[in-house]
């Protein structure tokens, strides 16, 4: 049994309070995590591009305000 089937099992026995936590847990844990890998893949220069891009369009008139 692999580590994901072993973890889906023991979170599937979770009790409601309990799975509560967990999700609440794990919305803040990937949250973070995606935020890490933004913040490297922008250092990297990874979404150089993007905002380039982003910036033309934005000054060729093709944005709106929020």
């Amino acid at each position: 049994m692999s580590e994901l089937e072993k973890l889906e099992e023991r979170v599937q026995k979770l009790s409601p309070e309990e799975l509560k936590k967990f999700r609440e847990w794990f919305v803040e844990f990937d949250a973070r995590f995606w935020d890490e890998q933004i913040a490297a893949d922008s250092k990297a220069g990874k979404l150089d591009k993007l905002v380039s891009d982003a910036l033309a369009e934005h000054k060729a008139g093709k944005s709106r305000p929020l």
